[in-house]
């Protein structure tokens, strides 16, 4: 006993109480807001316990009078019966109807908002996370979640009920009954507390797996080319056998625990039925009871049998409930993106749209999560009507100073300011330091500090294949809903895709394929530019996103973005040095800052290429 104690006192201090607790609370919080789907579950559930228990009743009744030849009553007991079995029948499937009604909706509404904060979990932070393991997490857990939201109080409460109505009816009409009815119930206590650790460990386990295999699905069906390419197909599949002999023999463990834990139960159940028949059989032979009653105790004894078990289900279930519950807060409590100021970036957005908008980036500080340090002291600036290029070598930080711009991750030190048009001319970081005599406070400015709220200012082209499955006028409107076909064509004009948009047989309403697919790599980074050209965003950035062209095209998408009559300010990185003759303004990452280069330094580059 004392090490018993010691054990759950272990677990209590690693926090696994603590742990518990707070899980219990966070599905609280989704619990109570539909208290009333709740009550209404409940409501059924103890109607169709009555009805069940008159049925019971009326079941003595009948017996009881086809054995005492009471023939005058028969007919109407019977057709009460009837009438009780019909109600219980259809009191079951409004319940189940309704329960699957309530469950999805329920799902759906907690899926939404969970997917939402999904969304607007620090980018950084998230990466930490197989995409694999998160899709597991918002569809499996979220599911477990609100299935048990729904059942898991009213389930306890119609169990309770049913336990203590049936208790209640053998102790009045025969209380030795009961001894029988509670015979198995040492014995499923015992099994409880070990499939209880089981449990545990088993949704874990499990929760990890499915998370596994999701993950390798995604990636494996993401990358079939490369599978190919390669020649992987056998090594895929012989991953996929490992994965699945993994996952067949940790559900083998626990179904064996399982087979076990059933068959010791069914004996227990049957050695208590006979035993209720045995004594039963004696009660009406020595005359105690009606052949009615027996009836009616057998019936209550499996009654009581069923909820002690129902009852003892709960406990794994909330352990299950609170696994997952602890997984999805792993991800929705991971620190959010901060859209206070929507407001005041709308109203400057309004200002300033057609005018154009400034980047100033001044003296920024950076290093990832593991400790690598990006950038120190890095200072560059953006303004209408300009493309200003990051350049360097891979790795140096190019796509990095891009999330910074867009706040996908903060900066450390330093400051990111969005002005109007160019309202911090008096301070133009051509040397790539800031005039002393200009104040860092943009008080006086129409400015903004740069934050999540202010993506709505920017159109960004990452690299690689960003294009959605659908149509090419589909994609188009994901960016702005009410475009017109003239301007989805004028966009693509723009962004050099129109050569090739209008040869197709169903031309902007032609279909794309999941990941680009129908499409070359060149073609579709001229799709996703064109969407980005078509948002018309004050800021326009461009990561690589002209990789895949050739340099004649890369050269005039970029004039076509120049003599465009839209304020807009363009900020590019790329490897390649040849169209940097076009560019208002080269910075390269060196040393962890932003320099800037003069055209001797420009031609210099070029003719190293």
């Amino acid at each position: 006993m004392r090490e018993r104690l010691a054990f759950y006192w272990g677990r209590v201090k690693a926090g696994r109480l603590k742990d518990f607790i707070a899980q219990t609370k966070w599905i609280y919080s989704y619990a109570r807001r539909y208290w009333l789907p709740m009550v209404f579950y409940t409501a059924l559930g103890l109607t169709g316990t009555v009805v069940s228990l008159l049925s019971s009743l009326v079941s003595r009744d009948l017996v009881d009078i086809i054995t005492g030849h009471e023939t005058g009553l028969v007919v109407q007991t019977f057709c009460m019966m009837i009438g009780l079995n019909i109600g219980n029948t259809i009191v079951s499937m409004i319940s189940n109807y309704a329960s699957e009604w309530i469950s999805m909706k329920v799902d759906a509404e907690i899926k939404s908002e969970i997917f939402e904060k999904i969304l607007v979990t620090d980018w950084e932070s998230l990466t930490n996370y197989h995409t694999g393991d998160l899709l597991t997490r918002w569809s499996s857990d979220a599911s477990q979640i609100s299935s048990g939201v729904l059942s898991f109080i009213p389930n306890a409460i119609i169990y309770a009920f049913r336990f203590i109505s049936a208790f209640a009816m053998v102790i009045y009409y025969d209380w030795t009954f009961a001894v029988f009815a509670f015979m198995g119930m040492p014995v499923s206590l015992l099994l409880s507390r070990k499939l209880m650790r089981r449990m545990v460990n088993n949704n874990k386990r499990s929760a990890a797996m499915g998370a596994k295999m999701s993950g390798f699905n995604q990636e494996a069906f993401s990358n079939i080319q490369t599978i190919k390419a390669f020649g992987l197909i056998s090594l895929y599949v012989q991953h996929l056998k490992d994965l699945q002999k993994e996952y067949i023999d940790m559900k083998l463990d626990f179904q064996r625990m399982s087979v076990w834990t059933s068959l010791l139960l069914t004996t227990v159940g049957l050695v208590v039925s006979y035993a209720s028949y045995g004594w039963g059989i004696y009660r009406v032979w020595s005359g105690a009871i009606s052949y009615g009653t027996m009836t009616m105790f057998l019936s209550l004894s499996g009654t009581l049998t069923g909820a002690l078990s129902n009852i003892t289900s709960l406990v794994p279930d909330a352990i299950s409930l609170t696994t997952s519950a602890g997984r999805l807060m792993d991800i929705v409590e991971m620190p959010r993106e901060d859209y206070s100021n929507a407001p005041e970036v709308e109203k400057f957005l309004q200002r300033n749209r057609t005018e154009g908008i400034s980047l100033y980036a001044e003296h920024i500080r950076y290093a990832y999560q593991n400790g690598t340090q990006v950038f120190e002291d890095a200072t560059f600036c953006a303004k209408p009507h300009e493309i200003v290029a990051l350049v360097g070598p891979s790795g140096e930080g190019k796509t990095t100073m891009l999330r910074l711009v867009l706040a996908l991750m903060p900066v450390q030190e330093g400051s990111l300011t969005l002005y109007a048009k160019d309202a911090r001319a008096e301070a133009t970081l051509l040397d790539g330091e800031a005039a002393e005599d200009v104040p860092r406070e943009f008080t006086g400015l129409d400015a903004i500090p740069m934050s999540p709220a202010a993506r709505m200012m920017f159109s960004y082209v990452p690299q690689g294949n960003t294009m959605f499955s659908g149509t090419i006028a589909g994609n188009m409107r994901n960016v702005k809903e009410d475009a017109t076909d003239e301007e989805i064509v004028e966009a693509l004009k723009l962004a050099c895709a129109w050569e090739f948009v209008e040869k197709l047989p169903d031309g902007i309403y032609s279909e794309i394929k999941e990941r680009g697919g129908g499409f070359s790599e060149g073609q579709a980074q001229r799709l996703s530019i064109a969407r980005a050209l078509l948002r018309k965003s004050p800021i326009l950035l461009l990561d690589e996103a002209t990789s895949a062209l050739d340099v004649a095209t890369e050269r005039r998408l970029l004039r076509n973005i120049m003599s465009d009559k839209y304020p807009r300010t363009c900020i590019v990185t790329t490897h390649r040095p040849t169209v940097l003759t076009i560019c208002d303004r080269v910075y390269a990452i060196r040393n962890r800052q932003c320099e800037v280069l003069d055209e001797k330094a420009v031609e210099q580059m070029i003719q190293d290429f």
